[in-house]
């Protein structure tokens, strides 16, 4: 059976002016992304990872080409339509975690699934259930300062699955923790990816996403240099691709 798009992309150029000058963060980027995969975007700083993904996400239009998200084109949507999309399709996951600090990670959690609809009940049960997933079972009444980087990062990612999203994105997930605690959130979200059939698309420039995803994309000054299955990237000692670390 072939596999099911999520996310495409057609032509996506991104044009950024700063002053008198144009920055052309996206050159014509052409994806499809598919329904359950993890799939990571690399590439050098500047090279239109963070760009790319605020364009799956819905966070921002690309000023030529389309994106479309089960074939909706999302520049069409109106912002009560693109509002549903970001709270019901898709999950987000970022580097500097953006928990509420006055808030449990309890509370931090059901947020989401309020503004969704659920009631207190169900938000709050919901709300335990995916923080005992994500082993937190015994700090859900701790506000972000009380806990550490990776629980911070773990509340996050229970966040993300408040909705039960088909997409969740993650922007340097990994950026602000250290090596072993980084490789808990990777495995933690390979982990959801397929007990959940989630989509997970991560931008990042950790190079243990690689072990973990089923794609990695390639960018280079705001196009794709190229796409590899993880089966097929050759690692050599300092480089990958002969890209220097």
């Amino acid at each position: 059976m072939p596999a099911e798009t999520i996310v495409r992309t057609e032509e996506v150029v991104k044009i950024y002016k700063m002053g008198g000058t144009e920055v052309r963060a996206l050159d014509g980027v052409s994806l499809e992304i598919y329904r359950g995969e993890y799939l990571s975007i690399m590439g050098p700083s500047g090279s239109g990872k963070t760009t790319l993904f605020n364009m799956v996400g819905g966070l921002d239009k690309p000023s030529v080409g389309k994106v479309y998200i089960d074939e909706v084109d999302v520049a069409q949507l109106d912002a009560y339509e693109l509002a549903w999309l970001r709270c019901r399709k898709i999950g987000y996951i970022f580097q500097t975690f953006n928990l509420l600090p006055v808030m449990s990670a309890l509370e931090n959690v059901s947020l989401p699934m309020t503004f969704a609809g659920l009631s207190t009940d169900e938000a709050r049960e919901k709300s335990v259930a995916l923080l005992n997933r994500v082993g937190l079972g015994e700090r859900i009444m701790h506000k972000p300062s009380e806990l550490s980087g990776g629980q911070q990062q773990r509340v996050a990612v229970a966040r993300a699955m408040a909705n039960d999203p088909a997409i969740i994105l993650a922007d340097e997930p990994t950026g602000n923790l250290d090596l072993a605690t980084g490789r808990e959130i990777i495995e933690l979200l390979r982990e959801l990816s397929e007990e959940s059939n989630v989509t997970i698309i991560s931008a990042t420039h950790d190079m243990k996403m690689l072990d973990v995803s089923d794609r990695v994309v390639w960018l280079r000054d705001g196009k794709v240099e190229r796409v590899e299955r993880r089966e097929d990237i050759r690692i050599s000692v300092g480089t990958i691709e002969g890209q220097t670390e």
